[in-house]
């Protein structure tokens, strides 16, 4: 009869051992979050406990979650749940995991609204578009960051939208977005924005064997690979925002660290002030560009 006691302690450096032989990276990060979900904790609550025993039935969920990590499933995926600049947004594979990069697109574009707020001489709501929403993180934190902001939140997946619906119903800004199927801007028919942003497709099809199994195997192809060189998407994106965006509009957008020359290279006369940004690995990331 196995009468080992199994303490926060002890299945910690257990776990921690066992994804790291699995090749995990995160090995420790991964088993905290993990740990700290199965005891419905925080993961402050696991180093002032330490020598607390770990129930059965907390074993057996616990356990359940580290067989799927452990096949690399991502841990957003596992627990359901994504933060993305300080809020909890729903996730499942039908959706991107939000990652922190894509919160400098966000940054960007609150400075740009201060900016035009102070040198116009209007209180109506700016219009954004969010193309690719997909689980809605950037469309839903702008509404919740911004006050009078009308949001067409566009996804070509229904199923993300209604991932996008529901976490905008659970961060109370539903009544500031509406939901769009369509493809890029195809459903605008001559609407204008203040703002079109978006975080497309533009993993190149030559980079498939070269990504993480966490990446590769579990989320939506469709949100991930863009042709060749990773520029499908955005070749079609950037001239079709031109001809949506009002006088003087932002366009912002994240692009892949290799894309730079590419991108800039889609950048013509209907464009002034663009401009890279860079993420905080230092990699060329975003693209602010207004429109002429």
């Amino acid at each position: 009869m196995d009468t080992t006691v199994w303490t926060v302690q002890r299945i910690l450096d257990w776990t921690q051992s066992y994804f790291a032989k699995a090749g995990i990276e995160s090995a420790r990060l991964d088993t905290e979050v993990l740990l700290a979900h199965a005891l419905k904790r925080d993961r402050i609550f696991l180093y002032t406990h330490y020598d607390r025993p770990i129930s059965s039935q907390e074993r057996a969920e616990f356990r359940s979650m580290v067989k799927r990590r452990a096949s690399r499933e991502p841990v957003a995926y596992i627990l359901g749940v994504k933060e993305f600049y300080g809020r909890p947004f729903g996730v499942t594979k039908d959706t991107l995991i939000p990652r922190p990069e894509t919160e400098h697109l966000i940054d960007g574009i609150i400075r740009w609204c201060k900016e035009y707020r102070a040198s116009v001489d209007s209180d109506s709501p700016l219009r954004i578009a969010d193309i690719g929403t997909g689980t809605g993180c950037i469309g839903i934190t702008l509404a919740a960051e911004l006050e009078d902001v009308r949001i067409s939140a566009v996804d070509i997946s229904e199923k993300a939208l209604e991932v996008a619906s529901a976490n905008a119903l659970n961060l109370g800004v539903q009544e500031k977005i509406r939901f769009v199927h369509g493809d890029l801007l195809d459903t605008a028919m001559g609407e204008q924005f203040h703002i079109i942003v978006s975080n497309p497709p533009y993993v190149e099809e030559l980079e498939r064997d070269n990504l993480s199994a966490d990446v590769v195997q579990f989320e939506p192809e469709t949100a991930l690979f863009a042709g060749r060189d990773g520029m499908d998407i955005i070749r079609r994106l950037i001239p079709e925002a031109a001809e949506h965006l009002i006088s003087r509009g932002l366009f912002a957008m994240e692009f892949g660290s290799s894309q730079r020359e590419l991108v800039e290279s889609c950048i013509d006369e209907m464009w002034v002030d663009s401009r890279v940004e860079r993420d905080l690995q230092g990699h060329p990331r975003a693209l602010f560009a207004t429109r002429s």
